[in-house]
């Protein structure tokens, strides 16, 4: 019968991710976080490209939380 090494750990490598591929996502992350802080931070402000305040009343939480005065 043969016995097994109980403390013997497969070595697992990390694979490199080429910055080509991780461009594009970074890209689309930074843009979505520019989009997503201007409608919790100044849309219905000097800036709207919204009329009324639906979008205000969706974010209202939000902009307390960050920091952003709205009233």
């Amino acid at each position: 019968m043969s016995q097994l090494n109980p403390t013997a750990v497969p070595q697992v490598a990390p694979v490199a991710i080429p910055v080509r591929q991780l461009a594009p996502w970074a890209l689309f992350a930074a843009l979505l976080a520019v989009v997503v802080t201007y409608f919790v931070g100044a849309e219905q402000g000097a800036f709207s490209l919204l009329s009324g305040t639906d979008v205000h009343e969706w974010v209202h939480d939000g902009r307390h939380l960050l920091g952003f005065p709205c009233h």
